[in-house]
This record gives C-alpha cells, structure tokens and sequence, in this order.
C-alpha cells in the first residue's frame, strides 16, 4: 500500500479522522509541556513502538520547532531500556536522514 496512510484514513473513515483531528488538535492546546516537548515524547513513543514512518513526520516537526539533532538522538536512544535495540535499529536512521536533509530536499 503505497500513500500517505492519514489520508486513506480520513477518505475510508471520514468521520472517525475528524474525530481524531479534533482529539489531535485539543492535545497541541495543553499547555503542560511546550510543542518542542510534544514532539520529542511522539518521537520517543513511535521509535519505541518501532514506527519509521511516525518517525519521518515527527523529526521534521520536531526539528521545524527548534529541536536539535542531540535531542532527537535522545528521544530515541532512552527507548533502549524500555524495549531494546528494535525500535532503536528502525527509527534511527530514518531520523538523522530527516534531521540532516536540507531544507528543500525530497526525502523519501
């Protein structure tokens, strides 16, 4: 299945992805952590649950809110007690090529 999977999602369940968008969008107005945060912890959470392509999307929305390379790198590395080298082995990579293209670059 070739695609982008949220618009599969929002064309086969339409009314299920509003409902999602809108949970989405309510947790971006919590104001206990800043959005910087936000996107470390998805980073760490998808990288644990061995999600590359979570991974693509958060890095660069992480990285586009001011987050550096080392904090992406470490979101990623402190998974390694949780659930070991898998997720690590997966995401990594995917990560550091996100993070270290150019702006402008087509990463696929």
């Amino acid at each position: 299945m070739n695609g982008n999977p949220l618009a599969v999602f929002e064309q086969e369940a339409p009314e299920v992805a509003k409902a999602f968008n809108l949970l989405v969008e309510s947790l971006k107005q919590t104001d206990g952590l800043e959005a910087k945060t936000k996107q470390l912890v998805y980073i760490g959470i998808k990288s644990a649950l061995g999600d590359p392509k979570a991974i693509y999307y958060h890095v660069a929305m992480a990285k586009e809110l001011g987050a550096s390379r080392a904090e992406v790198l470490d979101a990623i590395l402190i998974t390694l007690t949780v659930c070991g080298l898998n997720g690590v082995a997966g995401c990594l990579p995917v990560a550091l090529a996100v993070y270290d293209q150019k702006q402008g670059d087509g990463f696929q």
